[in-house]
């Protein structure tokens, strides 16, 4: 019986060791080049399970591309800057003649990610779901020299099939075809594309498949781009991936998706040029993929920012909190997922402060009880400064904007979590017009036909468990 004493202190004694171990590990290793946010999250989740933390850390933790690929990330930023010097010189050359604010704006995407703000653009905003998937299909139809698509989640259900339908016909007319998906967001469908694909002449690629041993992957770090460049002439970039609108059983996606021509669609080009390497090596820099502009192109100034793990330097949360402290009369953000950083939150209740109306619009649920949790859980301290709460009830908001007064807005594939502004490739456009901000604020003032105004008081009444459920979410928030 001593003996028996004896082994299970002695593994008791070792269990404890370990345990504390791991977690003065975390005190170590966790708050290195992580924000206060996410260091507060792991490091909890360390305290109350070392070990299903440590585990989930392995694979989870370290939000950086392996080795291999972080050598051919090195290149990436020198390839896009030397894709877009083909832009000429007299459309770049224009942050200096844009008004004070959107002048410290460009400026400041510039130095985020590489690419100028650029003049003698046209940009249509499109939020009808069915009608994007045919345009897009309609300019791959009329594609004369290349097409070059780039979705996070593409479906061969009735949308991708009129796509991938169009891809298949432009290579018969000697098209050149190359498509870009994600391994994860697209696992359902992927192999049957490719299947599908093979022997038609559309090169197609997985983007971060999974790998475990040899040259492995990370599963949580994606490609969340959406990206169509045809012929170097026409782009779309918004955020509606290539699917039905109906994705899931009965939850129909409303979306945003900006179509342009002129100089701003080499910058979408460059991105996917330096996506295309990281996926095959194969440099696809050349004249023959950036044409000069036509003559007949807009007057819109405009900018196209990348950003994620393959653009470690670029950060689109400095972007969207930069810009909402510049606001001086209003700004209005539309994404499905809100879970905001510090500077963000500080940014939107510091805008209410100065006298700027701020109108937030997230969908009703997200389909997701923790995410919902997570996210409502900054519902008090919103409502209590002043920001407009509007849920969106009609379907499910997936779209992803930001208008900042009537001068800029933003438009891209970047939701206000951290999932984006850390884990995820985003792409996002950058419009310095104001005729862009109005089409924008039509489509803002159609959801706000199809919200209702979550108020202080109907949200103070929430039951107890309810509040407590959204604490203990907001505590892991960093980690969603």
């Amino acid at each position: 019986m001593s003996d028996y004493f004896e082994l299970h202190t002695w593994w008791s004694t070792i269990l404890a060791a370990v345990t504390w171990s791991i977690i003065f590990g975390a005190l170590v290793v966790i708050p290195f080049r992580r924000s206060p946010e996410a260091a507060q999250g792991w490091l909890l989740l360390f305290f109350f399970q070392p070990f299903a933390a440590l585990v989930l850390f392995f694979f989870v933790g370290n939000a950086r591309h392996p080795k291999w690929r972080q050598e051919r990330i090195k290149s990436v930023p020198s390839l896009v800057k030397r894709a877009s010097l083909e832009i000429p010189d007299a459309a770049t050359d224009v942050a200096s003649e844009l008004e004070p604010k959107s002048r410290t704006a460009a400026r400041l995407v510039t130095a985020l990610g590489q690419l100028p703000c650029v003049a003698g653009n046209t940009v249509s905003l499109d939020a009808d779901y069915d009608r994007v998937v045919d345009r897009i299909a309609g300019d791959i139809e009329n594609a004369r020299h290349h097409v070059h698509v780039m979705f996070y989640i593409l479906h061969d259900d009735e949308a991708g099939n009129r796509m991938l339908s169009a891809m298949e016909r432009a290579v018969r007319r000697g098209v050149k075809c190359r498509l870009l998906i994600d391994a994860v967001g697209s696992a359902n469908d992927r192999n049957a594309i490719i299947r599908r694909l093979a022997g038609t002449g559309v090169e197609v690629h997985l983007i971060l498949p999974l790998r475990f041993w040899n040259r492995a992957t990370r599963a949580d770090l994606r490609n969340h781009r959406k990206i169509v460049v045809v012929d170097g002439r026409i782009g779309w970039i918004g955020s509606q991936n290539m699917h039905r609108m109906e994705y899931e059983p009965n939850t129909f996606y409303r979306e945003v998706m900006a179509r342009v021509t002129g100089p701003v669609v080499l910058e979408l080009q460059s991105v996917f040029i330096g996506d295309w390497y990281l996926e095959t090596d194969e440099d696809l820099s050349s004249h023959d993929i950036m044409p000069p502009p036509a003559d007949t192109e807009g007057e819109v100034r405009a900018q196209v920012l990348p950003s994620g793990p393959d653009h470690p330097d670029s950060r689109i949360d400095t972007l969207f909190t930069d810009l909402i402290h510049s606001a001086t009369e209003r700004v209005v953000l539309t994404t499905p997922y809100f879970i905001p950083n510090e500077a963000l939150s500080l940014a939107l209740r510091t805008a209410v402060a100065k006298g700027v109306q701020v109108t937030l619009f997230v969908t009703s649920t997200t389909k997701s009880v923790f995410i919902d949790q997570a996210q409502r859980s900054y519902y008090d301290e919103l409502l209590s400064s002043g920001v407009e709460l509007m849920l969106y009830r009609e379907r499910f908001l997936h779209a992803k904007h930001l208008s900042i007064d009537a001068d800029i807005a933003v438009i891209g594939s970047a939701n206000m979590d951290r999932r984006s502004f850390e884990l995820n490739s985003e792409v996002t456009l950058i419009v310095y017009d104001a005729g862009v901000v109005t089409q924008l604020r039509r489509i803002e003032n159609d959801y706000r036909s199809k919200s209702r105004r979550l108020t202080a008081e109907e949200w103070a009444g929430r039951g107890f468990f309810t509040q407590l459920a959204e604490n203990a979410m907001r505590l892991v928030s960093p980690l969603l």
